[in-house]
């Protein structure tokens, strides 16, 4: 096998590798989150569903628990200042603070006071 052909089959197989692991937690974030980013708040639709990712949030994509835990939806544009800012700090400072900091940031809710603000407009 030439050095092309080889380079092309591992190639192939990480992208079907990738596709097959995002496709499997993807859906099931998609599932278990509101179709919200969990940093800026937007909001999503199935027109712009796209544009929302999955984010681990200890940064290893390979961990996956069923219940969500280690997920954030971010936009991209969140999703993508998260690693910039992550990768800055494994170049230059703490990592490990960053996600313990990530964790906890993460938890942000935007539907916390949903229904006490229902429990409002029906009174």
């Amino acid at each position: 096998m030439s050095k092309n052909t080889q380079a092309d089959a591992i190639i192939a197989e990480a992208r079907r590798y990738k596709t097959e692991r995002e496709s499997g937690y993807r859906e099931q974030a998609l599932k278990l989150y509101p179709w919200v980013c969990g940093r800026c708040a937007r909001e999503f639709n199935n027109k712009n569903l796209r544009e929302l990712t999955v984010h681990h949030k200890n940064h290893n994509h390979d961990d996956n628990p069923i219940n969500g835990s280690n997920w954030e939806l971010l936009c991209l544009y969140c999703h993508d200042n998260e690693h910039s800012r992550y990768e800055e700090d494994v170049r230059y400072g703490n990592a490990e603070l960053r996600v313990k900091e990530n964790n906890a940031a993460g938890s942000h809710n935007p539907f916390a006071n949903l229904k006490d603000l229902l429990g409002k407009s029906n009174n």
